[in-house]
Formats: C-alpha cells, structure tokens, sequence
C-alpha cells in the first residue's frame, strides 16, 4: 500500500475560513429556505470556479499567443478539459455589475451562456436569480462574498478552494434542511469510512443513488492520497432527483472529476445496464416503501428472490450485485433492520446470499450520524471473490464489527466518527483480508469477529455485528459506561440551560402582551 497523506487532526481537511464564510453567507440568507437558497448559493461557486479556471486558462494561452496559441478558440479549452466562458458570463463582468438592480437577469444570462457554449452543462445550472423574491442587493452581496474566496491564489488554489468551500456548503445545507438534506448528502465520514474500507485504487467505481456525488469525490481524494493517478478510477452514477443531480454535476465538475452521472430513477430506468463495476459505493434511501416493486417481480436482478414491494432493501443489494464484476466488492449503507428483518421473504433472501458466500463484512454504526435520520445503521460490504486479489482465501467467512460505541458527539442530537474510528474499523477489515501492508488479524471481544458460515446459519442467517463479537471486559464495559454516563450528564446540563433560557424568553414575551407573573 502506498504511503499515505497526513489527514489533520479533525478528519476533514478543513481550511479555517469555511466556517466563517458560512456564517456570512448564512447571515445573508435572511428569510429564504435552505433549500432554495442553497441553489443560489452553490450556483455562484459553481461559475466562480469555472471563470477561475477560464481565466487561468486563458493567460496560459496569451503567454503561449507567439507560438500558435489562440485564447479566443474554444477548442484550446476543451483540449485541457476548461469549460468556455463567454464573456458576459465571466466572473470580473458579474462582479463588477453585482451593485445593479439588474443583477439578477445578469446571472440568469450567464448561466444560459455558459450552458450554451458546453453542452455537457446543459440543465445544470440554476437560472432563477431574477425572480421577484430574491433581494437583488443580497444577491450583489452574495456575489462579492462569493468573488473574495481564493483571491489572489493561483489556478490550483483555486480550484481546491472553491472544492472545498461546495463540499462544506454541502454538508451545512444538509444540516440546515434537517431530514431533507439527507436526500442529497451523506455525512463525509461515513462516506470516507465505506472509502477506506474498499480502498478503490482502480477500476469502475458505481453509485446508482449518487445524491450530490460525494462518494466519487471521496474515491478521487482516496486515490489522491495514496499516490495514485484520477484517471485509474472510471465513475458512474445515476440519481432519480433531478436537482440533486445537478447538484452532482457541478460537485464532480468543480473537482475536475470526469464522470458519467445520468438523471432517471434506477429500478425503472437503469441508465447503465450493462456496466459490470469493480466497486459499488451508496447509501441508498433507507427503508423505501415508494420503489413501485410490484411493477418489477420479474426482474432479472432478483436472483436470490423477489424483494417486498413495500421496502426497496434487498431490491437495492440485489441491484448492487447485477452490476457486481466477477472480482468485485459493494460497500453501502442501510437500515439496521436490514440485518435481521424476517418479513416478506427478506429473511430468505438473506440466507441466499449467506449460502452464496456474498457477505464479506458488517459493520454496525454509533446512532446519531445522520442528519435526516435517528435510524441506527449498517454497513454491508458484498463481495464476488474471497480469494483472489492478493487477498486471504477467506472463503466460508464473514468478519463482523461493532462500531455502536465509537462516534464523538458533535452537539446534542449528532455524533461524528473521528479520523482514529475510521482507521480502526478500515483495519481491522483489511487485517482480516490479509493485506500486504496490513497489521495480523485477531478477534476482538466487544469489537470484531470472523465467523464461519455454519455459525452464521446457527443464528438463523441473522447478520446483527452484536450476535458475533461477545462482550468486553468488565473494565472496558465500566469504562463505556462511564464516558457515556459522561455524555449524558453534560446534554442533561445544557438542555436544562435552554430549558431557563426558554422559560425567560417566554415570560418576557407575556409580560410585553400584560400577562406576566
């Protein structure tokens, strides 16, 4: 394996101003709904990056004019894959007009430029900046804020910026829209967990759920760090939300990432039918009762039987594995009943793929880490050859890990998995495969267990990480119990700081109306 990069401390790369960049941009959303203006937002870091990159671009081939360069041929930008940018959609035009009422048809016009003169951007861009109710002087303000990120840096600052303030703008819309956001957004570090474990070198890596792209994102930083080449990856994604996926389309393109990203629902419309891919990464809608399954029970995905048409689970791992290659892995997140859930033929279907020798390793998660959801959740890693790819032969095995006591909380209802947790469960699955580089496996009582399938049957074929790994010691469980006896206290502490907060707010307010105590 190759040497890897130091990550900071924190896990995510964070560069320091993000954060007050969000608040200032969060300052100017005034009343608008996240949802909405997320778009405005990520719209205008989406031209920003690409006029960066034009004129970045567009220098080169001034300084090169002497020697045949021509900076007014798009061509010579297609060649270096850089979007053309017609002149009234270039950032210095915008920027220098963001004080004019008309600022709005201005951005308007730009997008439809820039979607005009590249065809491959053609319906991604947002192109409603001149409607009524969005504040035109905001908007200009916007635009400034938007103009001052990466200033003065050179083309490759730039372009991992601006990739880095859309990721974090991500995540914090997601936050900010509560259960919606999870429709386009998967937290980083789940994301970089599923990453770590399947270590995507090379080959097609597949999300036929992508969201807003960021298991792509994540492969190509994974390859990044471990000094290998972008191109060695090939992506294909598919989603069925349509703004989501232009959400998609402009994440991948701000970090430079060529993919194949179609728009359509993936059960009825499979976009990539014939793709066999070496890595599967997605979390897929968890529990999804609105799949129309029953238009669909003669699928010939459903090799190991017919999935519920009131939940999408076991249609979801069974479409993972149609597309599957002969040698190649899935590793996605699902819902925590998908593990021993016996309704519906479910429970079949997974004893299927047990006797198949298909289930590689579970991974049960700390609660708390999504935030659409208080679901507790799984990770599942399939797999189409336990004994090849410079692998153990660990065929007749699956490892199973118990990860619901790791996790920081991050405020009172969230918890992250640190940068030391991801290590920790990404090593103990690649010392269980018997990787080169890789520590020796051992079982960790508490923590990690390989069992055979004859065990896995004993317990009904029931793949629950907890029903396999055994307790801690005492110590350990005394240790546990303290540090979230620790947690709890110190929530209990601030909710009943709100709590007199709350209580005094409300009595200001009644004694304003003459009702006061």
């Amino acid at each position: 394996m190759a040497k890897k990069k130091v990550v900071p401390a924190n896990g995510r790369g964070e560069i320091g101003f993000e954060a007050k960049l969000w608040a200032t941009a969060d300052a100017l959303r005034n009343n608008m709904d996240a949802a909405e203006y997320k778009h405005v937002v990520l719209g205008l870091i989406f031209l920003k990056y690409i006029s960066d990159a034009f004129e970045a671009k567009h220098e080169e081939l001034l300084a090169q004019k002497a020697h045949g360069a021509d900076p007014e041929d798009p061509d010579e930008y297609q060649a270096a894959n850089v979007f053309w940018v017609p002149k009234e959609a270039r950032w210095s035009f915008l920027m220098a007009n963001a004080p004019q009422p008309n600022i709005g048809a201005l951005v308007d016009a730009a997008m439809e430029a820039v979607e005009k003169a590249n065809p491959s951007l053609k319906g991604v861009l947002p192109k409603d900046y001149a409607r009524p109710g969005l504040d035109k002087t905001r908007l200009g303000q916007i635009i400034n804020l938007v103009g001052d990120i990466a200033l003065g840096g050179s083309a490759s600052k730039s372009k991992d910026v601006l990739g880095r303030v859309y990721e974090y703008f991500l995540a914090k819309f997601a936050s900010a829209e509560g259960k919606n956001g999870g429709q386009f957004y998967t937290p980083s570090y789940v994301v970089r967990l599923l990453v770590e474990m399947l270590a995507p070198y090379r080959g097609r890596v597949y999300d036929p759920c992508c969201g807003s792209g960021g298991m792509f994102v994540q492969s190509e930083k994974f390859v990044e760090a471990h000094s290998g080449r972008i191109g060695d990856i090939s992506i294909y994604g598919q989603e069925s939300n349509y703004t989501t996926w232009r959400l998609a389309k402009m994440n991948l393109a701000i970090r430079g990432i060529d993919a194949q990203i179609k728009h359509g629902d993936t059960f009825h419309a499979d976009q990539h039918p014939d793709l066999k891919a070496d890595f599967v990464l997605a979390n897929p809608p968890f529990n999804d009762s609105d799949w129309r399954g029953d238009l669909l029970k003669d699928d010939k995905r459903w090799v190991y039987g017919v999935p519920p048409a009131g939940n999408a689970n076991y249609a979801w791992i069974q479409h993972f594995l149609h597309h599957l290659s002969p040698t190649g892995t899935a590793g996605f997140v699902l819902a925590n009943g998908s593990m021993s859930s016996n309704q519906s033929g479910e429970a079949e279907i997974r004893k299927a793929l047990v006797e198949a020798d298909l289930v590689d390793c579970m991974v049960a998660l700390p609660g708390q880490l999504f935030y659409s959801t208080q679901i507790p959740v799984c990770l599942w890693f399939l797999t189409r050859d336990k004994k090849g790819g410079g692998k153990r032969d660990r065929r007749g095995e699956t490892l199973f890990i118990d990860a619901r006591n790791m996790g920081t909380l991050v405020d009172r209802t969230r918890k992250e998995l640190t940068a030391e947790d991801i290590a920790k469960v990404a090593g103990a699955y690649h010392a269980w495969r018997g990787e080169k580089a890789a520590d020796a496996y051992g079982d960790v009582a508490g923590f990690c267990k390989a069992a055979r399938r004859e065990t896995i049957a004993a317990q009904g074929h029931v793949l629950t990480p907890g029903r396999f790994v055994g307790t801690v010691a005492d110590d350990e469980v005394e240790g546990a119990f303290g540090e979230r006896m620790s947690e709890l206290t110190s929530t209990l502490i601030e909710q009943r700081r709100d709590a007199a907060r709350l209580d005094h707010a409300i009595d200001l307010a009644l004694a304003e109306c003459g009702h006061g105590r």
